[in-house]
């Protein structure tokens, strides 16, 4: 940043700044109010862990041109920073070609992380707000030994009183949250719960409302959930509830929690606000299958 505009950002702001030089050569402003200066952080650091990033955003190795144009920065500077990387181990440089990938650091760094993360206790720490702001009971749920399984609950005042509560097992078919698992898991692990759910409806002779009893139903259905990643249930299964639901998936795209929100009336099932509210909720908690 330029001299004159570092002294125009200070007169408009009112702020006693100086300025101060990064590794790089750049001007960084620095305030004298120090939680400013922390909520600015080093603009260095923050273009040397966009450069990460990125780098990490491609689904093989990468050239340096390439690299610095998905970073938007000069391919200098995005030189320097992976020099940074190779000296450090976070980048290797591979081939005669000298494309660069993520070296061992970046990898021991990201197994750390998901040894660490505990799906179940982030939800649950954001499951209040998610309930107040769209005003419907929230609930998470985990594949446990008999099924979904309830292990979190946060009601709205205008909840209606069920059956179900926390460790309660949820059905796969007839669920949201079930649903959720059916399309998210392995079918290995839902293999033994999906065969007496089925027996149990082709027993006893009825109809399932929005779903026939035939594989390829099933299939067309895991489908579209897996498309949506969003899953609903309405009041003819279970009578007066209305039920939304959406995966946090781990990196290998399979569901860790369920998070439901569950509601009287059917006007949840088609307002765009709280479908995107569930989308983003669990969107962000999800860790990004990586691209092949």
């Amino acid at each position: 940043m330029k001299k004159r505009a570092v002294a125009k950002v200070a007169k408009d702001a009112g702020e006693h700044l100086r300025m101060d030089e990064d590794l790089d050569g750049d001007d960084e402003l620095i305030s004298s109010d120090p939680d400013l200066k922390a909520r600015r952080g080093i603009q260095s650091l923050d273009a040397a862990l966009l450069m990460l990033r990125t780098l990490a955003s491609f689904p093989t190795s990468v050239s340096l041109t390439e690299l610095a144009r998905a970073a938007n920065l000069p391919t200098s500077k995005a030189h320097r920073y992976l020099a940074s990387f190779l000296r450090a181990g976070l980048a290797v440089q591979q081939g005669k070609l000298g494309r660069y990938d993520l070296g061992p650091l970046a990898v021991k760094i990201g197994l750390a992380s998901l040894g660490r993360n505990d799906f179940v206790n982030r939800a649950a720490d954001g499951l209040e707000e998610l309930s107040a702001s769209t005003g419907l009971t929230a609930l998470l749920a985990v594949w446990g030994t008999h099924g979904a399984t309830i292990v979190r609950w946060e009601r709205s005042p205008n909840f209606t009183i069920t059956s179900f509560g926390l460790g309660s097992t949820l059905p796969l078919l007839t669920s949201s949250s079930g649903r959720i698992f059916l399309s998210f898991l392995p079918r290995r692990l839902t293999a033994a719960r999906f065969r007496l759910e089925m027996e149990h409806w082709l027993e006893s002779g009825k109809a399932l409302p929005d779903l026939d009893l035939q594989p390829d139903s099933v299939d067309r259905l895991i489908s579209k959930i897996r498309t949506d990643r969003i899953s609903e249930m309405d009041e003819r299964v279970i009578p007066g509830l209305f039920a939304l639901s959406a995966p946090v998936t781990n990196w290998q795209g399979e569901v860790e929690v369920a998070v439901s929100l569950v509601g009287t009336t059917r006007d949840m099932l088609v307002q765009k606000d709280i479908r995107n509210q569930l989308f983003e909720f669990t969107r962000r908690l999800s860790i990004e299958r990586p691209k092949r």
